[in-house]
C-alpha cells in the first residue's frame, strides 16, 4: 500500500467508494480484500501494476460507517494486511502555523487532552512538512501514521508538530454531531504562504510564473477599491525554501489526491500573505479552491465529489493599534472581496470569523491565539450546514444588505442579514469614506446612533460632503476578545466589510 495507508485508518464511507492504491511489480496483478469480522470476504477486487510508475489503483464498493475491517493486498506470494479499518468521513487540515497547533498549546490544553479517550473513533494521521521541485507520488515522510487519539503521544506530541488542535476539535465535534468514525488527516507548515500550496496551475490563473514569487500581473482578480486597498504589498518579493510557489503542493498535497474525501479546513494567511502578495489573495486563494476540488476529483476517479466542502477560517488578530491595513485587506480577499460565503466565486465554502478571538499574552506570540475551541464551533457550525445540509442551523454572522443616506439629518441607515445583537458601541469600527480636495478619499471614524433589531444607525457629521464609502472592523485588531460590536443570537460576530 502507498504510506498514507495504515492500521486504524479511516477510508470515506457511502455514496462515495474509497480509493485504495500502492506500488507493486510492473505488470503484476494484484488482489485487493476487505474482510469483516472472522475474516469474512466483503469485496475483493484486482488491479494490474501500470508501468512504468508501478503503481496500481482500485476504487471499492461504496460502504456504510463502521468496522471494524481489515484489507488485505495480494502479488503473487507478497502479502500486506492493514487492521482496524473504519468507513466514515475524512476531512483534510491544511495551512500554516495555527493549523499546526497542537492540541498542548490551546487554552484548557490539560482538559481537551485528557478527553481524548473518550474518542477512539476519531483516527488521526499527520504528513510530515516536507518540500520538493516537483511534483511527488508518494510521502516521502510521515510525521505520525494513522492513531486511535491519545493525549501526550499524538495529540500534544509538542509546539507546532501534531497533532493540529483545529483540526482535531473540528473532527471531534463532527463525529459527536454525525455518531459515525471520522479521520483527519493534518499537512500543515508554519509561516508558508498560499503560493507554496498552490500547483502551477493555479497560479498561472493568477499571473504568478511556476518558478518564482515575482508577479507578472493580477491577471484574474477584479481591480481594488483604491481607497481601501492603500499601503499594497510590493509585487516583487522573492520567495525561498518552504515559501517557494508549489514546493508543498508538490510535497504534501500532490501524494494525497487519490485520497476520497468529505471536506477540507484551511487556516493560512498569517502573517504570510498580510505581508506578501496580499492583494493578489483574491485571486490565488480562490484558485486554490477550485484547483484542489479539481485535483482531489480526478485523482479519486471521480469519487471526491466536484465541489468538494472547503472551510476556512479568517484571519485573526496581531498587533493592537497597528496603523498597517494589510491584515484587514487579506481578510475582505479571503473572501474573493464578497464579505461573506459561499458566494459566486466561492461555492460550496464556508468560514469562521476570528478577529474577536485575539490573545495578546499567548506564550506563542499574538499571532498564535490560543482559543481554538471557538474557531473549530465557528467552522462545525459551517460543516453542518454547508458539507451535511443542515438549512436551518445559523453558521453566519449578520452582514449589511442595504445602506440608505438621509441627507438631511446626517444619518446613515445600515440594515443587517439578521437579528442584531450591540455587545459595544466602538466608535471607532465603523468609516466612512469622504471625499476631499486633498484626496480622494479620507476614511473617517462614524459614531453609532442606535442599534435596532436589523438596523444600525451612524452619524455623519465628519462627513460634511460627497460618502464615497463604508467599512467595518477594518484593522489589524479590531476589538477585543469576543466583544466586537455587532453579533446574532447564536453569538456569531459580524464580519468585517468593505
Amino acid at each position: 500500500f502507498a504510506s498514507y495507508y495504515g492500521d486504524h485508518m479511516v477510508l470515506q464511507k457511502e455514496p462515495a467508494g474509497a480509493v485504495v492504491w500502492g506500488h507493486g511489480q510492473p505488470g503484476a496483478v494484484v488482489t485487493v480484500a476487505l474482510l469483516g469480522t472472522g475474516g469474512l470476504v466483503v469485496m475483493k477486487k484486482t488491479a494490474q501494476v501500470k508501468g512504468p510508475s508501478g503503481t496500481w489503483t482500485i476504487v471499492l464498493d461504496p460502504m456504510d460507517e463502521g468496522g471494524p475491517y481489515t484489507l488485505t493486498a495480494e502479488q503473487g506470494l507478497e502479502n500486506v494486511t492493514l487492521q482496524d479499518i473504519y468507513f466514515g468521513d475524512v476531512w483534510l487540515c491544511s495551512g500554516q502555523s495555527n493549523m499546526a497547533m497542537t492540541v498542548l498549546q490551546v487554552a484548557n490544553a490539560s482538559q481537551e487532552l485528557a478527553a481524548a479517550a473518550r474518542y477512539p473513533y476519531v483516527r488521526v494521521f499527520a504528513v510530515a512538512p516536507a518540500r520538493s521541485d516537483t511534483e511527488l507520488e508518494d510521502l516521502e515522510r510521515i510525521d505520525l501514521p494513522w492513531s486511535i487519539p491519545t493525549a501526550a503521544e499524538n495529540l500534544g506530541h509538542g509546539n507546532f508538530t501534531y497533532f493540529s488542535a483545529v483540526c482535531w476539535l473540528l473532527g471531534r465535534s463532527l463525529y459527536e454531531a454525525l455518531g459515525y468514525p471520522v479521520g483527519l488527516v493534518e499537512a500543515a507548515w508554519g509561516g508558508t504562504p498560499i503560493e507554496a500550496w498552490s500547483s502551477r496551475r493555479a497560479l498561472q490563473t493568477c499571473g504568478l510564473p511556476e518558478d518564482t514569487g515575482r508577479v507578472k500581473s493580477p491577471l484574474c482578480f477584479a481591480p481594488p477599491l483604491s481607497p481601501a486597498l492603500s499601503s499594497s504589498t510590493s509585487a516583487h518579493q522573492h520567495q525561498s525554501g518552504p515559501q517557494t510557489p508549489s514546493v508543498l503542493w508538490n510535497a504534501m498535497i500532490h501524494p494525497l489526491l487519490n485520497m476520497t474525501l468529505r471536506g477540507i479546513a484551511w487556516y493560512q494567511g498569517e502573517p504570510a500573505n498580510a505581508f506578501l502578495h496580499t492583494d493578489w489573495y483574491n485571486c490565488t486563494f480562490p484558485a486554490l479552491i477550485a484547483d484542489w476540488r479539481q485535483a482531489f476529483h480526478t485523482g479519486s476517479a471521480g469519487q471526491t465529489e466536484p465541489v468538494l466542502p472547503f472551510g476556512f477560517v479568517q484571519l485573526s488578530t496581531y498587533h493592537r493599534q497597528s496603523p498597517d491595513d494589510s491584515f484587514a485587506r487579506l481578510r475582505w480577499h479571503q473572501t474573493a472581496d464578497l464579505g461573506v460565503v459561499p458566494n459566486t466565486r466561492m461555492p460550496g465554502t464556508f468560514m469562521a470569523v476570528a478577529m474577536d478571538l485575539g490573545d495578546e499574552r499567548s506564550p506563542y506570540g499574538s499571532i498564535h491565539p490560543r482559543d481554538k475551541q471557538n474557531v473549530a464551533h465557528r467552522l462545525l457550525l459551517g460543516a453542518r450546514a454547508v458539507a451535511y445540509g443542515d438549512k436551518d442551523l445559523v453558521f453566519q454572522g449578520p452582514y449589511p444588505t442595504r445602506a440608505v443616506l438621509e441627507v438631511t439629518r446626517g444619518l446613515l441607515n445600515i440594515t443587517y442579514s439578521q437579528e442584531l445583537v450591540c455587545r459595544q458601541r466602538d466608535m471607532r469600527s465603523f468609516e466612512v469614506c469622504c471625499f476631499s480636495q486633498v484626496s480622494p478619499c479620507q476614511w473617517l471614524p462614524t459614531p453609532v446612533v442606535a442599534v435596532g433589531s436589523r438596523m444600525v444607525t451612524l452619524a455623519l457629521g465628519g462627513c460634511r460632503t460627497l460618502v464615497l464609502g463604508l467599512r467595518y472592523a477594518w484593522a489589524e485588531w479590531p476589538c477585543e476578545y469576543q466583544s466586537c460590536p455587532l453579533y446574532n443570537p447564536q453569538g456569531l460576530p459580524a464580519p468585517p466589510f468593505l
